[in-house]
């Protein structure tokens, strides 16, 4: 009876993913071969269908493209407003996806899921706000044409002769929980379009001449049903796998190789690769290995693995698998891919006397499975099986001590017996060799077990079995002790032997494992290419024996190597030719294979980011099916990790932009605003001086003054900005002297007297306030910019509080300058927001300023080892606290008197 129960650890990744996804939303794609086949109008009717169920549906953004048909099944569904987007002079309307995640819908259609947003949005594709959406929760319906798939952008192009650049990735398209086929037949599809339900009849008339001939609908419709047929077949696969059904269902025509050490297996791989390509099917090729192939000579097991290099080669699936019995290792691959029919060749072996052959096997492990079995060839009829391994092994220490240790197993057992002889019963005796057996079965191996067996066979009849110091037997019985003895040691030492095999096989696993999983770890946290490069070497040239390079293109897509690179005897033409096709070449392949290199495409998600190239130490070096999977694997991990260094490179540039653009644009807004208004107030004042003088001295007065206002308004703006581009640049200077606090602000407050004539000025300084290691001339420049600003920000009469303490805090003694006023206060949560470049208390206000002055207080107290921050009065008002370090002043008495 086959046993149908699941593996544990499929059950436990089944139930994880499981649970993963069901906090995510769905993704359900009406899939096409081209435009007009009415994914958008499935779509739409779908919507409508789940919205009489009561779902909460929300159009996110559909194109009808005048379709009337399309448009008429809007009606009735809610659609969310999309936002505009200002590109080179010209208003897009773009899906807004905020405005999407805060109406949360329970179902939300996105057409044409191809599509590429406008610059300036959150992501650069639609896809990846479909993701976005997904991640929240929400279900998402979209339509998406198959020459939009990455993976069939290329032959697409070669077939239609239109290069097609908005593609969404395969991976997002496998990931969808639905695909939907939208199907028409070519003569269907152009009738819509010369009815004018596609395109405008002068537009159809153009597309039908073009893009949508005949030929190219046929192979566009091939392609998406192909592609369909794949994806319905892996979630047959993935429902098999969850529901842990065994028996396979013929539901594709896959086959499967099985591939030997004999002389059939070369026209199996040949066999099932042509039986593929006329059916037109997928095929896998197997090669298991057992304890018997392991004693195989290493010409034959490298013959198997060009064999299994070949069959991939012609497009099928390879895979090494272990096993004591290769007929049931074979029988549970193929019920696990669900594969209905498997090829086997017809082999020389006679059937043994207790063990059938390996087709005999195979269809007995797996009946509901149609076996092909393969003819031999008559030319090589009478070759032999496969040459048998020499008789005389080369000698090694180890071996010579294994049997050393076998013999002196034997020795030792005799003269632990010996002793014994006359106390115990002969069978008791037996048990003490026996001992010996069973050690060097599991200890030693299968050739000194079978010589302990023989050795204690006849230590035991020449020193113990009557008549002694003979071989001779008296009695008949002792054969049978013979027997069980020589058949525990070859019984004993054939398990130890697969047990060691299975040991072997299982540490191998766990080295690839364990080395995949740190090489992941470690380019997770890697933050800089320099970074992948050097664990990619650590990693895989410990795996691989041999050299490794990294080889990245510049910004030209060429790949140009250095010194180094050159002189370790990597090609810089093979590497690019690897990079510019995506496929391997150099040792091993169909490309260049005299190269003494192999050179593998780093291949991510998005493009390809790199080659890397391999140089084995072994120039005869012919990688495992194990090996090329770690080094698959590996390019893997290490082309993901180039892209997310990529995209972080891109994210930081993008921000230092989007920062850039900012101020830009601030600093024109208060050019434009805050410079121009007294340019334009001293112009005007200068005109009315030359054209009508003023007849008074008091109306001179007046003029003068404004004149000086503007003037010095202008003044202070241009030195708020040269000192910030001062400060910013590095350019400033500290002069640091003990100063006195009370002469900096009273020198602070007498430039800024006329601006705070209308405002009562308290100061709070102790007259005992120590000295303080400053800067005078920017600190003044500190409290200026701060009574610049309470008396811009309250109205008059308010009044300006300063106050001067020293405190104690973990990091000592510090001085505490505050400012504070009884104004209007700070709007809430700006307190911070405050301090920097171009921003202002009040977004818009007719109050003038740049918002420098207090990111010059900042720049210019954290200069002082100091700190400064904003916060508003529990009695209303706004509050600045600038603490720096107290140090040790100097002592006042001890300094000479003028």
């Amino acid at each position: 009876m086959t046993d149908e129960r699941p593996d544990p650890e499929e059950l436990l990744a089944s139930l994880e993913a499981e649970a993963t996804r069901a906090q995510r939303g769905k993704l359900r794609i009406f899939f096409g071969a081209s435009p007009g086949v009415g994914k958008t109008y499935g779509m739409l009717l779908a919507a409508r269908q789940m919205q009489a169920q009561g779902v909460d549906v929300l159009v996110g953004v559909v194109e009808t493209h005048g379709r009337d048909e399309t448009a008429k099944l809007l009606q009735g569904l809610e659609v969310l407003p999309r936002r505009h987007v200002s590109y080179r002079g010209h208003s897009l309307e773009e899906f807004d996806l905020d405005a999407a995640l805060a109406r949360r819908p329970g179902l939300i259609l996105i057409d044409e899921l191809a599509h590429s947003n406008a610059p300036g949005s959150r992501h650069p594709k639609r896809w990846q706000d479909v993701c976005e959406l997904i991640e929240a929760g929400m279900d998402v319906f979209s339509t998406l044409n198959v020459q939009h798939l990455d993976s069939a952008s290329d032959v697409v192009a070669s077939i239609t002769g239109i290069r097609v650049f908005e593609t969404v990735p395969d991976h997002v398209f496998d990931a969808a929980d639905e695909v939907i086929l939208v199907d028409l037949t070519p003569e269907e599809l152009l009738a819509r379009m010369r009815e004018g339900k596609v395109y405008l009849p002068q537009q159809a008339e153009r597309a039908i001449q073009n893009f949508f001939r005949k030929g190219n609908l046929l192979a566009l419709r091939e392609m998406a049903l192909r592609r369909t047929a794949d994806r319905v077949d892996e979630d047959v696969r993935d429902y098999r796998r969850a529901r842990a059904v065994s028996r396979v269902w013929k539901t594709g025509a896959t086959l499967l190789a099985c591939i030997g050490a004999d002389e059939t297996a070369e026209r199996i791989v040949r066999a099932a690769a042509r039986m593929a390509t006329e059916q037109e099917a997928g095929w896998h090729a197997i090669y298991v290995e057992t304890p018997a192939l392991q004693r195989l000579s290493a010409a034959h097991r490298e013959r198997c693995y060009k064999l299994l290099g070949q069959a991939e080669s012609l497009g099928a699936r390879i895979a090494v698998l272990s096993g004591k019995d290769a007929a049931v290792v074979a029988a549970q691959y193929a019920r696990r891919e669900n594969i209905g029919r498997i090829i086997v060749g017809r082999r020389r072996s006679v059937r043994g006397l207790w063990r059938a052959g390996f087709a005999e096997r195979l269809a007995s492990a797996a009946p509901e499975i149609d076996l092909i079995q393969l003819g031999r060839d008559p030319l090589r009829a009478d070759r032999p099986l496969h040459e048998k391994p020499p008789l005389r092994r080369a000698f090694s220490i180890a071996t010579a001590r294994r049997y050393g240790l076998a013999l002196l197993g034997v020795a030792a057992m005799t003269v632990i017996a010996a002793p014994l002889r006359d106390a115990f019963e002969l069978a008791n005796i037996v048990m003490i060799f026996l001992l010996a057996v069973l050690f060097a079965g599991v200890k030693l191996g299968r050739g000194p077990a079978v010589l302990t067996a023989f050795l204690s066979v006849a230590c035991f009849d020449f020193f113990f079995v009557p008549p002694r110091l003979s071989f001779a037997v008296s009695d008949a019985q002792y054969l049978v002790t013979f027997f069980v003895l020589l058949a525990t040691g070859l019984i004993t030492g054939q398990l130890a032997a697969g047990l060691r095999f299975q040991v072997r096989v299982a540490e191998n696993r766990e080295a690839r494992s364990r080395a995949l999983y740190e090489m992941a770890r470690e380019l997770t946290a890697a933050l800089a290419t320099e970074q992948i490069i050097e664990i990619s070497r650590r990693y895989m040239e410990r795996a691989i024996e041999g050299e490794i390079a990294l080889l990245l293109p510049d910004k030209d897509e060429r790949i140009r190597l250095s010194g180094d690179e050159a002189r370790r005897g990597f090609d810089e033409g093979v590497a690019q030719w690897a990079l510019d096709h995506g496929e391997e070449a150099g040792q091993g392949t169909g490309t260049l294979p005299a190269n003494p290199a192999l050179y593998i495409p780093l291949r991510a998600p998005m493009r390809v980011r790199g080659v890397m190239a391999v140089r084995p130490d072994d120039a005869a070096w012919n990688p495992m099916p194990e090996q090329r999977q770690l080094i698959a694997t590996s390019a893997a991990l290490i082309a993901i990790a180039l892209e997310r260094v990529h995209y972080i490179e891109v994210a930081q540039q993008a921000l230092l932009h989007m920062e850039s653009e900012r101020l830009r644009n601030s600093l024109l807004a208060a050019l434009s605003h805050d410079l121009r208004t007294p340019l334009t107030a001293l112009v005007g004042l200068a005109d009315t001086l030359s054209l009508s003088p003023p007849a008074s001295a008091a109306e001179r007065a007046d003029i003068a003054g404004a004149i000086r206002e503007q003037a010095h308004r202008t003044s202070t703006l241009v030195e708020n900005l040269l000192d910030m581009a001062k400060l910013q640049s590095g350019g400033v200077k500290l002069k640091r002297e003990w100063q006195p606090v009370s002469e900096v602000i009273a020198s602070a407050l007498d430039s800024r007297a006329s601006l705070l004539a209308r405002h009562t000025i308290r100061l709070a300084i102790p007259e005992d306030f120590p000295f303080v290691e400053i800067d005078a001339v920017l600190m003044e420049r500190v409290f200026v910019n701060l009574f610049e600003n309470a008396a811009k920000y309250t109205p008059p009469g308010s009044v300006i509080v300063v106050a001067a303490r020293q405190i104690e805090s973990e990091k000592g003694a510090r001085i505490e300058l505050v400012v504070e006023d009884d104004g209007p206060g700070i709007p809430p949560g700006r307190e911070s927001w405050l301090f920097e470049k171009f921003t202002r208390g009040q977004d818009e206000s007719s109050v003038s300023g740049v918002g420098l002055g207090l990111a010059i207080v900042r720049a210019i107290v954290e200069a002082h080892d100091g700190q400064v921050r904003a916060e508003n009065r529990p009695q209303g008002g706004a509050r600045f606290v600038i603490t720096l370090p107290a140090g040790t002043p100097p002592d006042l008495t001890e300094l000479p008197h003028a």
